[in-house]
């Protein structure tokens, strides 16, 4: 009975020794610019300590009941890691250098009041949302970086009476949170990957470098390898990985092993990019060490190259921005729209309505499919591995798609009509399904709206979040985007075109006169109003349906079996918002090769005048400006050259004669 007291004594005391040895040793959750050099360092009171069975565990300081102050956000398993010689291991942000361990999303640690905690256990304990406990506890911190905020409760379940505020010398960003030898802790400049008071053993970093950020396929380029003291005792020998989803062995050829002498400090190796003949999009490599020797750490490491393919596809159509006309035709169905002939007022509009909200026919597709048909509806004409990025006027790389928090660099999903005003809600498990699957949908469901492709476009992330749920006009509030400074305006009819359809398409959706700032009626309800419908129809006619928009128009049929009646006819919104609201509608009034004026208009782009002809009687131009003012008009016979004296930009050209009207596009120098 005695041996078996002291065994498990033994036992206790060696367990309590072994969870006592982590501590949380510093902290850096503020840095600078969107927070991508945030780490966590982890503390072993003796080198090389293995931390299986352990778990790293965020906290935020909460509101939500029932458990206030004590949620979890994010759990980092630490199973199969060690400390170094110095028995310091670090997680945290790929650009963070010292490279960590265990590399975590940008911009995740939370700035606080909040915790950050070393478990015994598994990330499978401490799913979101979980309850902070102090059950297997090995360490704690509960830190801010305001001076008077503190996570109150998550102090009490760890037994902490300090809250350590990151901002106490007025410079979070280019400070961290540093355990001392007493316990405690203290706020100066990181020292990542180091013993913080500057003890310990040296360590020989090895740091990576590329020649550029971006090569094309058949490029070759060097990698280099630098350590940060001369190799010592033999030579070092460093294995890498460039795997990354589909960029695999096929698509380079190198060695993966390289070496650095005694005494030296630097070597290199050459990868050569393969120049298949496939178009398998762009693509990035990931380089990555596999375990360096006792002694070295990579001072970077996680380092992602971009990869563009050169067999991209170039169509025959051209972008918002370089506009061309008449070279893709319509793939409406014979009769589509024939239901519409001579009706007006409120029929014209449900007749409309009747076509385009079928619940027989248009078919609804989840939200997550949306990615898919962004892909190829708004493809930059120019390079079929872009996409076109409506408000900047710019293409992005298809792969640069948002896949997680961050939107910096990233192109998304951008709702013309946005989610808040229209009270579209994302359902719960939405999963891409592709284009053989769908539910139905009615003029009545409203909500239908948040997966409808007709008003989704591809755009910058960054722009997108700027836009936010602000209505439309030409000069830019705070409750009305007029688009990015310097931009030519190629989107504006075609968020008039799409803003139109969505007014017709959903019962619940309006587009209205002035400047409706109010998105919610009373707090909660959505009001389902956007404006300024002057400025929508006055865009509709400036900025004319043009290739790129119908074959948008055609692609995003063949997934929702409806149109956007507005880009087969643009008149249509005058007929039923616009001055001829109350006549009755005739297709032949549509703007069609039948209706079209045929003249000849150049130079453009211009300098200081332009010449009109082609028309045989008399005619009148005039020239606008994106905002959609007059800015030149003439009435001329035949022939005529307009002098000019405007500002460079993008201005639209609308010559009339014979009752026919046809807008282009002109670019002054």
């Amino acid at each position: 009975m005695i041996k078996k007291l002291l065994l498990l004594l033994f036992v206790a005391l060696v367990s309590n020794a072994t969870f006592g040895q982590l501590v949380i040793n510093e902290l850096d959750p503020d840095t600078p610019s969107i927070d991508v050099l945030e780490f966590v360092e982890i503390k072993s009171d003796t080198p090389s300590f293995a931390l299986d069975g352990y778990v790293l565990v965020f906290f935020n300081a909460t509101s939500t009941a029932p458990y206030a102050g004590t949620l979890s956000y994010l759990a980092v398993d630490l199973d199969g890691y060690s400390t170094d010689i110095n028995g310091n291991f670090l997680v945290g942000n790929a650009q963070l250098s010292p490279s960590p361990s265990i590399i975590i999303t940008n911009n995740i640690i939370q700035s606080g009041p909040d915790a950050v905690a070393i478990y015994l256990g598994n990330a499978s304990d401490f799913p979101t949302n979980t309850p902070a406990t102090a059950a297997n506890l090995i360490d704690a911190l509960v830190y801010s970086n305001n001076g008077t905020a503190q996570a109150t409760a998550l102090m009490t379940i760890f037994g902490e009476t300090v809250s350590y505020n990151e901002n106490v010398n007025g410079a979070a960003t280019t400070q961290s949170i540093q355990r001392k030898t007493d316990g405690t802790y203290e706020v100066k400049a990181p020292t990542p990957g180091v013993n913080n008071d500057g003890s310990g053993i040296p360590i020989n970093y090895v740091t990576v470098a590329f020649t550029q950020t971006s090569y094309n396929e058949g490029d070759s380029f060097n990698i280099t390898f630098t350590a940060s003291q001369p190799v010592q005792n033999e030579t070092l020998i460093m294995n890498f990985t460039l795997n990354n989803g589909n960029f695999s062995m096929s698509d380079f050829s190198g060695g993966l092993t390289v070496s650095i002498p005694v005494g030296q400090t630097t070597t290199q190796t050459e990868i050569i990019l393969t120049n298949d003949t496939v178009d398998e999009g762009d693509e990035e490599l990931l380089f990555r060490f596999q375990p360096l020797p006792f002694g070295y750490v990579a001072n970077n490491d996680n380092i992602t190259i971009r990869i563009y393919d050169n067999d991209y596809q170039v169509n025959t159509w051209g972008t918002p921005l370089n506009p061309t006309y008449g070279v893709v035709s319509s793939t409406a169905p014979a009769g589509y729209y024939a239901s519409l002939e001579g009706l007006s007022g409120a029929a014209l509009k449900q007749a409309l309505q009747d076509i385009i909200a079928n619940p027989s026919v248009v078919r609804l597709h989840s939200y997550a499919d949306i990615w898919e048909i962004l892909r190829t509806a708004d493809q930059n004409p120019e390079n079929s591995n872009q996409v076109w990025c409506m408000y900047i006027e710019q293409p992005m790389a298809k792969i640069d798609q948002q896949s997680g928090s961050s939107i910096v660099g990233k192109w998304n999903r951008e709702h013309i009509f946005c989610q808040s005003r229209g009270g579209f809600d994302v359902a719960q498990g939405d999963t891409a399904d592709g284009i053989g699957v769908w539910n139905s949908t009615s003029a009545t469901s409203t909500v239908d709206g948040v997966s409808d492709a007709h008003h989704i476009r591809a755009e910058n992330g960054q722009e997108n979040s700027s836009r936010n749920n602000k209505n439309y006009g030409p000069v830019a509030t705070s409750t009305v985007y007029a688009g990015p400074i310097g931009t030519q305006g190629s989107w504006r009819g075609d968020v008039a075109r799409a803003v139109f359809y969505m007014a017709v398409r959903f019962n619940g959706l309006n587009v209205v006169n002035g400047d409706p700032s109010e998105y919610l009626v009373d707090g909660v309800t959505p009001s389902g109003n956007i404006g300024d419908l002057a400025t929508l129809l006055t865009w509709n006619t400036t900025d004319p349906s043009d290739d790129f928009e119908l074959n948008r128009n055609n692609y995003v049929y063949t997934w929702q079996m409806n149109r956007n009646p507005f880009i087969d006819y643009p008149n249509l919104a005058d007929y039923i918002w616009g001055s001829h609201a109350g006549e009755p509608w005739f297709s032949t009034l549509g703007t069609n090769d039948a209706a079209e004026l045929k003249f000849l208009m150049y130079p453009n782009p211009a300098n200081d005048r332009i010449t009109i002809s082609g028309i045989q009687g008399n005619a009148k131009a005039e020239v606008y400006s994106y905002t959609g003012q007059i800015v030149a008009n003439q009435n001329f016979s035949d022939t005529t050259t307009l002098q000019l004296n405007l500002p460079s930009g993008m201005y639209f050209v609308k010559v009339t004669s014979e009752n026919k009207t046809t807008t282009r596009k002109l670019i002054i120098r």
